[in-house]
């Protein structure tokens, strides 16, 4: 049996929720990650409850990503920070009700060489428990991503690794390949070292200097180090093709056709 392979909607961003999730659909999709950033989720949570039926009616299953832009929950701000804990509570809440398997969750940014990151990091422990709590009861994972870069990053690659250390089992990592990339991390040894608690990977490549979201073999990744790290250490995780906005949805087909024939189930 090939294994299935999880789309990110980010490549139909802004398009209607259902129209675009009946696009994948028709491109192959299993199982859609749904990005919860643009015009359409503005108010989407008062339509949650006429929403989770209509999603939970097509043949495909979910994983949750909470807005992405101008999110942060380690920010020096606390208005900031309440926002971003009170956005990712409700994405969990939604998780819930059409019964996603995890949540993405950014851990924060440092944006100023001048802030304390081990301050920020102690921050997004105590969010990130707290989200555990939440979470926990409503048989949700949380998916701890690797974020930022060009020095906004809140972790070395070994800071990272350790980061759940203190962390209730609720939550796993997430590993963006791009991401690590950006700031020159040992992807093959990023997931022999998250091994045990790795839910899932963002699948996408660059070019080694901008966020591109480029498709498997378009940027610079060594794809063969990182299929043979996959297939030793963590086959049993989700595969989550998260191309940009506006790419053809072939090539959304073309990545899974890929990851089918190189990881072993």
């Amino acid at each position: 049996m090939k294994k299935n392979i999880c789309y990110s909607d980010l490549a139909l961003l802004s398009n209607d929720l259902l129209e675009k999730t009946n696009q994948l659909i028709e491109h192959g999709a299993n199982k859609i990650e749904l990005l919860m950033d643009g015009p359409e989720w503005n108010v989407m949570e008062d339509s949650f409850q006429t929403l989770v039926p209509k999603l939970q009616s097509l043949p495909i299953s979910y994983t949750i990503h909470p807005p992405a832009w101008d999110i942060n929950l380690t920010s020096e701000n606390r208005a900031t920070r309440e926002t971003a804990f009170s956005e990712y509570k409700k994405a969990i809440h939604f998780a819930g009700l059409i019964k996603a398997s995890h949540v993405v969750i950014h851990p924060g940014f440092c944006f100023s060489p001048l802030f304390n990151k081990q301050v920020a990091q102690q921050r997004a422990a105590d969010y990130i428990n707290e989200l555990c709590q939440i979470a926990k009861p409503l048989n949700v994972k949380l998916a701890i991503e690797n974020v930022g870069y060009n020095g906004s990053s809140l972790f070395t690659q070994e800071e990272y690794t350790n980061f759940l250390e203190t962390i209730d089992e609720t939550a796993g990592f997430l590993i963006d390949t791009g991401h690590a990339h950006l700031n020159n991390w040992d992807i093959p040894r990023l997931i022999k070292e998250t091994k045990d608690r790795l839910l899932a990977l963002h699948i996408h490549d660059n070019d080694g200097i901008g966020d591109d979201h480029l498709a498997i073999g378009e940027g610079t990744i060594e794809w063969k180090a990182v299929f043979a790290a996959i297939n030793d250490y963590a086959s049993h995780c989700e595969f989550i093709l998260e191309y940009a906005s506006n790419t053809p949805l072939e090539k959304l087909q073309e990545g899974k056709t890929l990851l089918q024939s190189e990881i072993q189930n």
